[in-house]
């Protein structure tokens, strides 16, 4: 599991390391991961061209002693100084002494040659867009042949949220120092930092413990184990599926199928798309009865495209007045917003799933910052909250998030949701903690579209088909990350 630390904890940690180092000391090991990351992106060193946008600070200074590591190797390093006034005077030295070249904003033109752009504008500590003269070399190196690398964090990213308010610089590569920032991978933020790269600089045993994680394949792993000796259908969990219409039985088949193919032991089938279901689905034990008539189960999942008149609401208010775990999804969170009672009265572990309009009927926007947000959902409501974005956050009422690496633009298509709540639903049955079941859901939904997405433009039905596989190839990276 990768924590996510913000930027006041990243500084309060440097704070302390600070004070028990040699001066300079962080910095040098900051700098010179910056440099291994760029030789290894550059293949070489001698004659290779680097180009430094350099502002004022310790990120500027990173750039700076960067610049002089690769400098010294052969690597011909020009830094752009947009404050010259304020750049980091021992950065600035040991570049000169390294035979690197200094220029001011107005001669930018090794912009134009460079095989490799550092990012050194803004720290973690940024806010807002990039100025004017920022924006245009940041533009420039945009369009130009040099792979664009962020020092720590792309200038113009908030480091806590991904916000982006203006200009940034869109980096392809970020190297960060210390402990993955938030802002990197959720929001606007994570499509302007790339590819990440974490350097470690010493600060891990001085971080607060993160409140944000995401998920890596062996914790997801962890949740798909394969039955064991003892094993029968009821141990391995029972999942209820109310969802879809004798009209429109879509919903109820993918939901429903994606839950055989995830791990669950039984998959029962109530509503009234039963004729749909029973003929894509053999293996589910299918009724056209209420929930209450269809059989045991350990969770439910309700709301894919069952509509939202009387009947409906009754049928969800039935569910959340189990003592289960319940995924509520598409129209019971329509439902559920015009009632959200319905939710705040359970004990029993509810996660909703929302994507942004779904959200907002909740009667809060959901605005830049994506982890904040559903934060403040999951507290008012008593419920994890599952927001669904390029990159899901779930977040549980006591604070604790999770923001999804697995995401894949291929998701945007009709019928995806109903396969991650029949995920969800399958792993809920199991009895494992609400919110991170919830990431681990997410995780493998997004690996099955990974997967699903190899062959070219997916549908709904084609991450249904690769689940099975996804599944294992889950498994099989769990068991070599853990060494087994």
């Amino acid at each position: 599991m990768i924590g996510l630390s913000t930027a006041a904890e990243v500084r309060a940690a440097e704070d302390v390391l600070l004070a028990r180092t040699r001066e300079g000391a962080l910095m040098q090991r900051a700098a010179t991961g910056l440099a291994t990351v760029c030789l290894r992106l550059l293949g070489r060193a001698h004659s290779a061209r680097v180009t430094a946008l350099v502002g004022g600070g310790n990120n500027g200074g990173d750039a700076l002693f960067a610049g002089a590591h690769l400098a010294a190797r052969g690597a011909r390093v020009t830094a752009v100084l947009l404050d010259p006034e304020r750049a980091h005077p021992a950065g600035l030295a040991a570049l000169r002494r390294a035979g690197g070249r200094v220029t001011g904003p107005g001669d930018p033109d090794g912009l134009d040659r460079a095989d490799l752009v550092l990012d050194g504008i803004v720290g973690i500590g940024g806010r807002g867009g990039l100025r004017p003269e920022a924006a245009r070399l940041a533009g420039r190196a945009a369009t130009g042949p040099g792979i664009p690398v962020a020092v720590d964090v792309p200038s113009g990213v908030d480091a806590d949220t991904g916000a982006v308010e203006g200009a940034a610089f869109p980096a392809v590569h970020t190297v960060t120092f210390g402990a993955v920032k938030p802002g990197l991978v959720v929001g606007e933020g994570r499509g302007y930092a790339g590819t990440v790269h974490l350097v470690d600089i010493g600060l891990g045993p001085h971080l607060a413990r993160p409140r944000a994680h995401q998920l890596t394949d062996d914790d997801v792993a962890a949740h798909l184990e394969p039955p064991g000796d003892g094993d029968d259908k009821y141990s391995r969990g029972v999942v209820g599926i109310v969802a879809g219409s004798a009209t429109y039985p879509g919903a109820a088949v993918l939901c429903t199928g994606a839950a055989l193919r995830t791990r669950a032991g039984l998959v029962r089938y109530a509503g009234t798309a039963a004729d749909g279901v029973r003929a894509s689905w053999p293996e589910a034990i299918v009724t056209d009865a209420r929930p209450g008539d269809a059989g045991r189960v350990q969770a439910w999942v309700v709301g894919p495209g069952m509509g939202t008149d009387d009947a409906a609401r009754s049928v969800l208010a039935e569910v959340l007045a189990t003592d289960l775990p319940v995924v509520v999804d598409a129209d019971a969170l329509t439902m559920a917003a015009r009632e959200p009672d319905l939710v705040r009265r359970r004990s029993a572990p509810t996660v909703l799933t929302p994507h942004d309009r779904e959200f907002e009927r909740f009667g809060a926007e959901v605005g830049a910052d994506r982890i904040g947000s559903a934060r403040r959902l999951a507290a008012d409501l008593g419920a994890v909250v599952l927001l669904k974005g390029n990159a899901t956050v779930v977040a549980d009422p006591d604070g604790t998030a999770f923001v999804n690496a697995t995401g894949t633009t291929d998701l945007a298509t009709a019928g995806t949701g109903d396969v991650l709540s029949g995920i969800l639903g399958a792993l809920l049955a199991t009895g494992t903690p609400p919110a991170e079941t919830a990431a681990a859901a997410a995780h493998l939904h997004g690996r099955a579209g990974q997967v699903a997405g190899e062959s070219g433009p997916l549908i709904a039905g084609d991450l249904v088909r690769r689940l099975s596989p996804t599944v294992g190839r889950v498994r099989g990276l769990g068991l070599r990350d853990s060494g087994a």
